[in-house]
């Protein structure tokens, strides 16, 4: 199993309670519609960034497929507009 954790930074001025809502409304329903992804979390971060997201994958093989799958292209491109940065950390265990 592979562990996906990204750290996101909100754009000044962002509200980081919408943001959140966005970003999970649009990525909690790929779990079961993109191949090898087994779960997926996000949530208001209190600490070092604005918001983070866990997610676990099958394998290496499926977080790399999930990267460019169309359907995950399609939910960034409904908050990344509101990024400032971002932070990611894969490990398999």
């Amino acid at each position: 199993m592979v562990k996906h954790i990204v750290l996101f930074t909100l754009k000044e001025g962002v509200d980081q309670e919408e943001a959140v809502k966005l970003m999970a409304s649009v990525l909690d329903p790929l779990v079961g519609r993109i191949p090898g992804l087994l779960h997926l979390e996000v949530g208001q971060s209190f600490a070092g960034a604005d918001v983070a997201l866990y997610s676990e994958f099958e394998s290496h093989r499926a977080l790399e497929n999930y990267a460019d799958h169309p359907l995950h292209v399609q939910a960034k491109d409904c908050f990344w507009h509101l990024l400032g940065g971002r932070m990611a950390a894969d490990y398999e265990c």
